[in-house]
C-alpha cells in the first residue's frame, strides 16, 4: 500500500499534462489541487497504519519502502507545502507541462523519502533530479534558462555519483543494498559509503562548496523556486544524513565534517544574502545557510532538531518566495530596489512580515525555537561553536529585515506617482493570496513549539531527542538577532560606499566559488583534451605503428606463403602427377610383367620335372649311382689338388 503515496501522483501527472490543455485554468488547478490532497492522505493514513511496501527485482534485488520517523514527517510536509504552491502555480503560470512537472515532482519526492534501500533511493533520486532540470529550465525559449538548468543539473549529477560509489560499496561489502546493509559494513567500505553518501548531500543540500548552483536555479518560475528550496529539491540531501544518521555517526570523521559543512555554509549564505539585491537569490542564499544549520545538528547528534527546523523553514521559505514572486508581478523585476511594495500590497506585506520574522529567528515564532535547539546543540559541543551559530543567526536576521523592507516597505510619494505611471499590474488573485497566506498561517501555527506540553507531546510522538539548553543561550542570541535586525534597517536607509560596492560584487559572487568552479571544470576538459591528444598522438600512433609492423609482418608471410609454401605444394602436386602417370605406363608393366614371368618360369620348371620323372625305378637309381660317382670324383681331384 505504501507504493500508492509516491506512484498515485506520478502516474497521474501524464493525465494532468494531457486534461489540463482542454480545461480551463480553474479545472486544471482543481485537478492538480485534488492530487495533491489525495497523496498528502494517503501519507497520512501510511503513517497512522504503519504501511510498508516491496517489489523483488530478483533474488538478488528487490525495491523497498518503509516508514521511519524522518520520512513520516517529510512524506507530510511536502504535500502539505505543495499544496498552497500549486493552487499559486495554477492561477500564476496556468501551465498543463508545468502542473503536470509539479505533480510528478510530487510524487518523485515522496518515493525518495520513504524508499527503504539505496537502491530504490537511488531511482528516486534521479527522478527527482530529472524533474527538478525540467522545471527550471520550463520557461526554455529564453536564451539564458536552458544553460542555467545544465549548471544546476550538472553540479547535482556530480554530486550523485556520491550516492552510486555508496549503493557499490554496500553491495560490495554486504551482497545487498538495504539501510541495514550499509550499518553492517566495516572498515574501508564503511568509509567509501558515507564518503560518498556526504557528497551526494552536499551537492543536493547546496552546502559549500556547491552552494553557487541554487543561483542558476532561481531561473525557474517562482513556484518551481518556492517549492525546489522549501520542501523537495534541496531537503533532499538533508532527509539522507538525518535518515542516515546513527550509521553515518559510526564514522569518526562525519560528525567534524558534517558540522563544519554546515557552519561554514550558514556563515557564508548569511554575508551572501545580506549583500545580495536580486529578491529570489537573497532567498535562495538564506535557504543554504538554514539548511547548513541543520547539517551542523545532525554533526553535532541531534537529528531530530535539524528534522524540526526543516519543518519551519519548508513553510516560512516557501511563502516568502510566493510573495517574491507577487512583488516581481507588480514591477516585472526581482531587483529589490525597484520594490517598496508596503503601500500597495499591504496585506501580502504583513503576511511577508510574518514570515521574515520567522526567518529572522525571532521569538515566539516556531522557527526561532528551532533556531535556538540548533544553538544548543552547538554549545553541546563546544562554546565557540555555539556563539558562531548565533552569529550565523544575526546574519538570518540581517538579509530577512532587508528583504522585508525592500521587497514590501513604504516607498516616497514621488516615487510612488512615477511608479503608478510605470505599471498598472492588477492585485494579486484571491488563490494567490490564499496561497500565500495558508503557508503563513502555518508558520504561525508552530509557534505552539514554546509551550512545555507542546514539546512534551512532540518528543513522545516522534520519539526525539533534545538537547540541554541554558536560559544564557536565547538571551544573546535574541541580543544578536535583535542586533541584526537593526543593521538591517541601517543598511536599507544609506548608501552604499565603493569600498562597500566591491565588497558587495564578492559577496553577492559566493566569494568567487563559482570561478574556482568554472577552473576546475576548464581544467578538467583541459586536462581531457590533452589526454584526447596524447591518445591520438601516444597511444593511437603506438597502436598504429604496430598494426603496421603486423601488416608488414603479415605481408612478408604472404610472399614466403606464395613462394616457398604454394611453390611446394605445386611441385608435391607435380610429381604426385608424375608417379601417377608412372604408374600408368611403367607401373603396368611391372605390376603385370614379374606375376607372367613367375608363373611361366615356375610352368616352364613344372614341365621339366615331370620329363625327369620316368616312372621306372632302375633309371631313378643308376641316376643316383651317376651322381655320386660325380661327387667322388670332384672330392678326388680336390684333395689331389
Amino acid at each position: 500500500m505504501l507504493w500508492s503515496v509516491a506512484l498515485l501522483p506520478l502516474l497521474l501527472a501524464p493525465l494532468v499534462y494531457l486534461a489540463g490543455r482542454r480545461v480551463g485554468r480553474a479545472g486544471l488547478t482543481l485537478g492538480t489541487a485534488l492530487i495533491t490532497l489525495a497523496t498528502l492522505a494517503l501519507a497520512g493514513l501510511a503513517v497512522a497504519n504503519d504501511w510498508s511496501g516491496g517489489y523483488r527485482w530478483s533474488d538478488t534485488l528487490a525495491l523497498t519502502l518503509d516508514l521511519s520517523t524522518a520520512s513520516a514527517v517529510f512524506a507530510l510536509v511536502v504535500p502539505l507545502v505543495a499544496l498552497p504552491v500549486i493552487v499559486y502555480a495554477g492561477y500564476h503560470e496556468s501551465s498543463a507541462r508545468l502542473m503536470a512537472l509539479l505533480v510528478a515532482f510530487v510524487g518523485a519526492m515522496q518515493w525518495l523519502v520513504l524508499a527503504g534501500d539505496l537502491l530504490t533511493l537511488l531511482i528516486a533520486w534521479e527522478l527527482v533530479g530529472a524533474c527538478s532540470w525540467a522545471l527550471i529550465s520550463h520557461r526554455w525559449g529564453k536564451a539564458e534558462i536552458p544553460r542555467d538548468a545544465a549548471q544546476a543539473f550538472l553540479v547535482t549529477r556530480f554530486g550523485d555519483l556520491g550516492l552510486y560509489i555508496a549503493a557499490a560499496a554496500v553491495f560490495a561489502g554486504s551482497g545487498g543494498f538495504g539501510y541495514t546493509d550499509l550499518a553492517a559494513l566495516e572498515g574501508g567500505l564503511l568509509h567509501v559509503a558515507a564518503g560518498g553518501i556526504v557528497l551526494a548531500a552536499a551537492a543536493k543540500s547546496a552546502q559549500v562548496p556547491f552552494s553557487p548552483w541554487l543561483f542558476a536555479a532561481m531561473s525557474g518560475p517562482v513556484p518551481v523556486s518556492s517549492l525546489l528550496h522549501s520542501a523537495t529539491m534541496v531537503a533532499a540531501g538533508l532527509y539522507l544524513i538525518i535518515r542516515l544518521q546513527p550509521t553515518l555517526s559510526d564514522v569518526g570523521w562525519f560528525a567534524p565534517l558534517a558540522m563544519g559543512i554546515g557552519l561554514v555554509t550558514a556563515l557564508a549564505g548569511g554575508v551572501v544574502g545580506a549583500a545580495q539585491g536580486h529578491a529570489k537569490k537573497l532567498l535562495a542564499a538564506s535557504s543554504s545557510a538554514q539548511y547548513g544549520l541543520m547539517w551542523l545538528a545532525v554533526g553535532a547528534g541531534f537529528p531530530g532538531v535539524a528534522l524540526l527546523h526543516f519543518v519551519a523553514h519548508a513553510f516560512m521559505k516557501a511563502g516568502l518566495f510566493l510573495s517574491a514572486g507577487l512583488a516581481e508581478s507588480q514591477v516585472g523585476s526581482y531587483r529589490l530596489e525597484d520594490m517598496r511594495l508596503g503601500r500597495q500590497l499591504p496585506g501580502i506585506a504583513l503576511a511577508t512580515g510574518v514570515a521574515s520574522l520567522a526567518l529572522a529567528g525571532l521569538a515566539p515564532l516556531g522557527a526561532a525555537w528551532s533556531k535556538e535547539q540548533i544553538v544548543a546543540t552547538a554549545n553541546h559541543q563546544a562554546l565557540w561553536l555555539a556563539l558562531l551559530v548565533m552569529l550565523a543567526g544575526g546574519l538570518s536576521a540581517l538579509y530577512a529585515t532587508r528583504f522585508q523592507l525592500l521587497a514590501f516597505g513604504r516607498m516616497s510619494r514621488s516615487t510612488r506617482e512615477v511608479r503608478s505611471d510605470r505599471f498598472a499590474a492588477p492585485s494579486p488573485s484571491p488563490s494567490e493570496a490564499w496561497a500565500l497566506y495558508s503557508l503563513v498561517g502555518m508558520t504561525l501555527l508552530l509557534s505552539l513549539w514554546w509551550w512545555p506540553e507542546a514539546q512534551h507531546w512532540m518528543v513522545e510522538a516522534l520519539g526525539l531527542r533534545l538537547p540541554e539548553s541554558h536560559p544564557w543561550e536565547l538571551v544573546v542570541s535574541l541580543v544578536l538577532v535583535l542586533t541584526g535586525i537593526v543593521l538591517g534597517i541601517a543598511l536599507t536607509r544609506r548608501e552604499r560606499s565603493s569600498a562597500s560596492s566591491r565588497w558587495k560584487s564578492v559577496a553577492t559572487g559566493w566569494f568567487g566559488l563559482p570561478t574556482l568552479i568554472e577552473g576546475l571544470a576548464t581544467l578538467v576538459v583541459g586536462t581531457s583534451a590533452r589526454l584526447a591528444r596524447f591518445d591520438d598522438h601516444g597511444l593511437d600512433a603506438f597502436v598504429h605503428a604496430a598494426v603496421m609492423r603486423v601488416r608488414s609482418a603479415s605481408g612478408r608471410l604472404a610472399r614466403f606463403d606464395d613462394g616457398v609454401v604454394d611453390a611446394g605444394l605445386h611441385r608435391a602436386a607435380r610429381l604426385g602427377q608424375w608417379l601417377a602417370r608412372c604408374n600408368a605406363t611403367r607401373g603396368e608393366v611391372l605390376a603385370e610383367g614379374v606375376p607372367g614371368s613367375l608363373s611361366r618360369l615356375t610352368d616352364w620348371g613344372g614341365r621339366y620335372a615331370r620329363q625327369v620323372q620316368s616312372g621306372q625305378m632302375h633309371h631313378y637309381y643308376a641316376g643316383i649311382a651317376m651322381g655320386l660317382a660325380a661327387i667322388m670324383v670332384l672330392l678326388g681331384i680336390g684333395v689331389f689338388l
